[in-house]
C-alpha cells in the first residue's frame, strides 16, 4: 500500500523552479512590499511505506510582491553542511535574517534574500544546549521588544527542555532549563504578558523505536525508560543509534516519539523573569497539541487566570506512525485557573481543523479573530475557517472542489489596528491543473482579493509568514 505522505499533491517536487513577473487575477494590494515564504519537507530520495510526513529535505517556497506585482516565484531546497536534512518545518524572518527552522534536529539554517542557502545560524555562537543546537519550529516573537521566545527539545538532552529569548539583535539574550515529566515532543509554546506556556503530553520520546541489537534499556517500557534516565543526558550509544538508523525495530515507526498513555498530559507557566525552578503546572485529559492559535492573561487580581485556544487532537502517534490521523483535530481553550491549579476545557465548534492563525500584533494579548483551515481526513481541504471568539461564531469559505488549502497567514493593513483588517496568504493546489497559486483572501470577508499563478505544483507542507523587505 503506498504511503500517502508520497502521493497526490504530498508528493515531493525535484525541481527548482524561478520565475519573473508572475500572472495575477485581481489586484495586489499596492502597499504589500516583501515576500510570502513557505517551508515543508520535501524528499530527494527514494522512501518507502514507513516514510513519515515530517521527515525529508526542507525546501522553501517564495513569492516577492511589490508596487502590485508579482516579481517573481523560487523554491529552493534546504541545502545544509553535513547534515542529512536541512530545517523542513517553519521559516521566520529576525534580526534581519532569513531563518529556515525545525525542532530536535540542526539549528536555524540562514538563507539569502533569493532563497539560497547560506549556512547554519546560532546567534552568532550564543545557541549552545550542552552541545546540542536544535531550536524549535515555533519561536513567538514579543510585539512590544521584538525579542524572540521559544521552547526547544531534543532527545539527546533527556527529560530537559529549554527556554531561550533571541534579543532583537539576534543573539541570546535568556537561557533556562526546564524539567518534564518524560522526553516529550514539543512543537509549539505560547507566549503571555508574564508567561511562557509550555506543553508537557503523551507523544514522548520511544527508545523501543530506535534500533534493535542495543541494550535492554532500549526495550524498557517508556516510565520506565524515564526513571533510568532521570534528567540526565540521553547516552551517547542512543544518539548513535539514532544517528545511524540502521536497523529499526518497529519498522513502521521511522520517527521514534508515540502515544504514552500513562505519561500525565500537562501545560506549565514559566514566568518569563523566572528559572526552571518557578514552573506552575496544570493537568488536563490526554491530548496532543501541535499549535497554539493566542494566549493572554485573564481574571481578576484575586482569581487570575492564563487563556489558551490551541488545536487539540485526542491522541497522537498510537497507531499511526507515519503523521497526524487519529481523531478530530479541533478549536479548543483551555483556561487555566492561577487560584485553584485547575484547568477548564471548551471546545469552540466541530470542524475539523488545523494551522491557527491570528494578528500578532495581539501575541500575548486577548484576540477575537482566528483563522484555521479544514482539515478532510489526513489532508487538507478546500475550506478556510474564520473564528470570532468572542461571539462564538465561525464562517466558512470553501475554495472550490479539487482545491486543497494550506496554512494561510494574516497580514495587517498598514495604519489600521482592525484585527481583522488585512489579508489572509496562503498556497492553494489545484488537482485540476497540478498547480498551485498563492491567493490573498479579506480576512473581514474572507472573499478574493487576488491570486498569483505559479509556475508549478506547491506540495503540501508546513508554515509560512509574510517576511517584510525591511
Amino acid at each position: 500500500m503506498p504511503n500517502r505522505y508520497l502521493t497526490d499533491n504530498f508528493a515531493p517536487v525535484h525541481t527548482e523552479l524561478t520565475a519573473f513577473d508572475l500572472p495575477v487575477t485581481g489586484h495586489l494590494p499596492e502597499h504589500l512590499d516583501g515576500r510570502y515564504l513557505r517551508n515543508g519537507p520535501n524528499p530527494a530520495e527514494d522512501l518507502g511505506p514507513q516514510h513519515h510526513w515530517f521527515l525529508g529535505q526542507g525546501m522553501v517556497h517564495g513569492v516577492r510582491i511589490a508596487d502590485g506585482r508579482a516579481e517573481w516565484y523560487r523554491n529552493r531546497w534546504v541545502k545544509p553542511e553535513g547534515e542529512d536534512h536541512g530545517p523542513n518545518t517553519n521559516v521566520v524572518q529576525h534580526a534581519g535574517k532569513t531563518l529556515a527552522i525545525v525542532e530536535s534536529g540542526p539549528a536555524p539554517y540562514e538563507l539569502t534574500f533569493e532563497l539560497d542557502s547560506v549556512g547554519r545560524c546560532d546567534f552568532g555562537g550564543t545557541l549552545d544546549f550542552g552541545g546540542s543546537q536544535g531550536y524549535t519550529a515555533h519561536p513567538h516573537a514579543d510585539p512590544v521588544s521584538g525579542d524572540l521566545h521559544a521552547i526547544s527539545y531534543n532527545w539527546v538532552r533527556g527529560t530537559k527542555v529549554d527556554y531561550t529569548v533571541v534579543g532583537a539583535d539576534g543573539t541570546v539574550v535568556k537561557h533556562v532549563e526546564i524539567e518534564t515529566g518524560g522526553m516529550p515532543m514539543i512543537h509549539d509554546c505560547a507566549l503571555t504578558e508574564h508567561y511562557v506556556v509550555i506543553y508537557d503530553l503523551p507523544v514522548t520520546f520511544d527508545m523501543g523505536m530506535v534500533t534493535d541489537g542495543v541494550p535492554r534499556l532500549a526495550r524498557l517500557t517508556p516510565g520506565q525508560q524515564r526513571d533510568a534516565l532521570g534528567g540526565n543526558p540521553m547516552p551517547e550509544w542512543i544518539v548513535d543509534a539514532v544517528a545511524r538508523g540502521e536497523s529499526v525495530t518497529n519498522p513502521a515507526a521511522p520517527l521514534p516519539y508515540s502515544w504514552d498513555p500513562d505519561h500525565v498530559a500537562r501545560i506549565g507557566l514559566v514566568p518569563r523573569d523566572g528559572d526552571g525552578f518557578d514552573v506552575r503546572w496544570f493537568e488536563i485529559d490526554p491530548c496532543y497539541v501541535f499549535h497554539t492559535l493566542n494566549a493572554y492573561e485573564s481574571g481578576s487580581p484575586g482569581s487570575p487566570e492564563v487563556v489558551l485556544d490551541v488545536v487539540r487532537h485526542p491522541r497522537m502517534f498510537a497507531t499511526d506512525y507515519t503523521g497526524p490521523n487519529e481523531g478530530l483535530a479541533s478549536l479548543v481553550r483551555f483556561t487555566l485557573d492561577l487560584s485553584s491549579g485547575k484547568a477548564r476545557e471548551h471546545r469552540f465548534d466541530e470542524h475539523a481543523q488545523e494551522f491557527p492563525r491570528y494578528d500578532e500584533r495581539l501575541t500575548g494579548k486577548p484576540h477575537r479573530f482566528g483563522y484555521t483551515v479544514g482539515m478532510v481526513g489526513a489532508g487538507f481541504g478546500d475550506t478556510v475557517l474564520k473564528h470570532d471568539v468572542v461571539a462564538g461564531t465561525t464562517q466558512s469559505r470553501r475554495l472550490g472542489a479539487g482545491r486543497e488549502a494550506g496554512e494561510f497567514c494574516f497580514v495587517p493593513d498598514p495604519g489600521s489596528d482592525g484585527e481583522d483588517h488585512g489579508v489572509l496568504m496562503g498556497y492553494v493546489h489545484d488537482r485540476a491543473t497540478d498547480r498551485s497559486d498563492l491567493v490573498l483572501l479579506d480576512a473581514q470577508t474572507l472573499e478574493d482579493v487576488a491570486a498569483v499563478h505559479l509556475p508549478g505544483r506547491v506540495p503540501t507542507g508546513f508554515h509560512g509568514n509574510w517576511a517584510l523587505k525591511s
